[in-house]
């Protein structure tokens, strides 16, 4: 099992910047690919974005494309989400996701992953 702590959540302002960091305990993650959802008040859990854990490739949700920016450290076996550019209808609540090892598919439904951290508030004001 691995365990998945996000940080980094908080308040920003419109255009402003936040690094959420996803921080993996009880087995590596190197082999796993990772992913950011989140979840807003009333609505459905949304696909962010994911990196792969074989030759990396990023994906992202049409909303945060071209402003959020993922990347993994393999030795700190930590995940991150660069959030630029923030609009208010990015608050919600953030979580990381890790699939099971060596899986490959699809990344950008909820359902592709098997473990999941507790989230982490962002709240934008504009």
């Amino acid at each position: 099992q691995v365990q998945l702590i996000e940080s980094g959540g908080g308040s920003a302002r419109a255009g402003g910047s936040l690094r959420l960091s996803c921080t993996a305990s009880g087995r590596s993650i190197s082999v796993s690919t990772m992913g950011w959802f989140r979840q807003a008040p009333g609505k459905e859990r949304e696909f962010v974005s994911a990196i792969t854990w074989n030759n990396p490739r990023k994906y992202y949700g049409d909303s945060v494309k071209g402003r959020f920016d993922i990347s993994r450290d393999r030795d700190e076996n930590m995940v991150y989400l660069q959030m630029n550019s923030l609009k208010p209808e990015d608050t919600a609540v953030y979580y990381c996701a890790s699939k099971r090892p060596f899986s490959q598919g699809t990344v950008s439904s909820a359902t592709d992953f098997a473990f999941w951290g507790q989230g982490t508030q962002v709240t934008v004001a504009s």
